[in-house]
């Protein structure tokens, strides 16, 4: 919510995340994606204790990300794409809602 992104919906596989998110044009994506990134990293090493000591000194993300914009697609094919994709199946899409308080 700070950031102003919208975590349309995703999908967590064995070494990556696939997410499709709504931001404002003007939003640099490294920026985002430096936030995704430390939040969810601060979100899970607070949440799952036995992750601390696993990444003791280490980074918990890879420094690399991957983005793509629609262009000329529509959101239901991003949708479609991202559900097909290997991982943990897409029972529920709260997973990727932000919480907003």
């Amino acid at each position: 919510m700070e950031h102003e992104l919208e975590i349309i919906t995703g999908k967590v596989s064995a070494d990556h995340v696939h997410m499709f998110i709504g931001y404002r044009p003007t939003q640099s994506i490294s920026k985002m994606v430096q936030w995704l990134k430390g939040t969810s990293s601060r979100v899970l090493l607070q949440e799952f204790t036995h992750l601390r000591k696993q990444f003791w000194g280490r980074h918990f993300w890879a420094r690399g990300y991957m983005a793509v914009s629609s262009g000329n697609i529509t959101d239901e094919m991003i949708q479609a794409y991202i559900e097909e994709q290997e991982g943990e199946p897409m029972v529920d899409d709260s997973r990727f809602q932000i919480d907003s308080t």
